[in-house]
């Protein structure tokens, strides 16, 4: 559907992007995921025409746009300002893209009133100014502009950015449930982990311009494929030394030499060990109560590991006491220091 052949993009002397290379499937929910400033939005931005790259190829169904004009490339767009015209009533903003396309009234009346319903926008809601809506009202509106003139695509930058912690949530909900009703295939950019592990298909995990990873949300949570994928998706714990000893004392097949991570979910606070189980001594620091889940901190003395366990409402530990984590080296991932960034998956 979109190819992604050895994209560069530089700025003056600076290279932002270091031969991208990505393909997305037809109705696939694509994620570009990272932290500010590592070419996310560059590479959504260079796939919708906004910046021309210095060197490679974007390709759309078997068509090479990389030259061709942003209106030509029939690609919806959502900002993360949304970028709606804040005077011009709901049902206007919407029907923008139809009347530079120069569609009928009827035509244009349908297509409006049919969007409008898909993103539960009400005829109400349509007569009004959009500075009359709510943040996630506008969100709709912004969503619905983007979908009214049938694009082969929809690209989202930090669409939700802009909106509290609840309505993100609820809204995120919604938008993945569009996308899967609409079938459109979609970029959607984030910095955000927990929004591109529950809303995405596949992830790719940008650093620096380079991209370290591209996988499922599995694969790049729990089979991370570089340090910098392991500690940017998630909380994580990066094991002492003398963790790691215990472990190859233990019959661990592990590098000294290499950094060793594991998952918080991954350790368990005094239950059975099992054949080829580490049993680590230590004191709980604190405690983390979060209803569903206990965040514990425990005291090892060569370092404090952070372990999620369940809450079952009988086994709660509390700070001070004595207690031992279970540790598998099978749910270990190692990695070589210095290794160079930028791993292409």
């Amino acid at each position: 559907m979109i190819k992604l052949k050895d994209i560069v993009v530089k700025f003056g002397d600076f290279t932002a992007l270091h031969n991208i290379n990505v393909h997305v499937k037809e109705g696939e929910f694509f994620t570009f995921l990272g932290p500010s400033g590592c070419g996310k939005t560059t590479t959504l931005r260079t796939i919708t025409g906004f910046i021309e790259p210095a060197g490679g190829t974007v390709v759309v169904k078997d068509r090479d746009i990389t030259h061709v004009p942003i209106e030509e490339r029939n690609i919806g767009i959502v900002f993360q300002s949304y970028a709606l015209f804040p005077t011009m009533t709901v049902y206007d903003n919407i029907a923008f893209g139809l009347k530079i396309k120069k569609l009928k009234k009827p035509e244009i009346d349908r297509k409006v009133r049919d969007i409008a319903k898909k993103v539960d926008l009400s005829d109400e809601q349509l007569a009004k100014a959009v500075s009359q809506l709510s943040g996630g009202q506008q969100q709709r509106v912004a969503i619905a502009r983007a979908l009214v003139t049938d694009p082969a695509i929809i690209c989202m930058d930090e669409p939700l950015s802009n909106l509290d912690a609840k309505l993100r949530v609820q809204l995120r909900n919604e938008l993945k449930k569009m996308q899967k009703d609409f079938g459109i295939t979609t970029i959607y950019v984030t910095h955000d982990q927990e929004e591109a592990l529950t809303l995405s298909d596949r992830i790719a995990v940008f650093n620096k311009g380079y991209i370290e990873q591209i996988g499922n949300p599995n694969e790049v949570y729990n089979h991370s494929a570089t340090e910098f994928v392991c500690n940017f998706i998630g909380d994580i714990n990066r094991l002492s030394d003398e963790v790691v000893a215990r472990c190859i004392n233990n019959g661990a097949k592990l590098d000294p030499e290499y950094h060793h991570y594991v998952r918080l979910e991954r350790l368990h606070v005094n239950t059975e060990v099992r054949p080829g189980q580490v049993a680590l001594d230590g004191t709980v620091e604190s405690a983390e109560y979060y209803g569903l889940y206990i965040k514990y901190y425990v005291n090892l003395g060569s370092q404090v590991l952070k372990v999620i366990e369940k809450n079952d409402g009988v086994r709660i530990y509390s700070e001070g006491q004595k207690v031992q984590v279970i540790l598998d080296p099978a749910d270990i991932m190692s990695y070589p220091p210095g290794k160079e960034e930028g791993a292409v998956s």
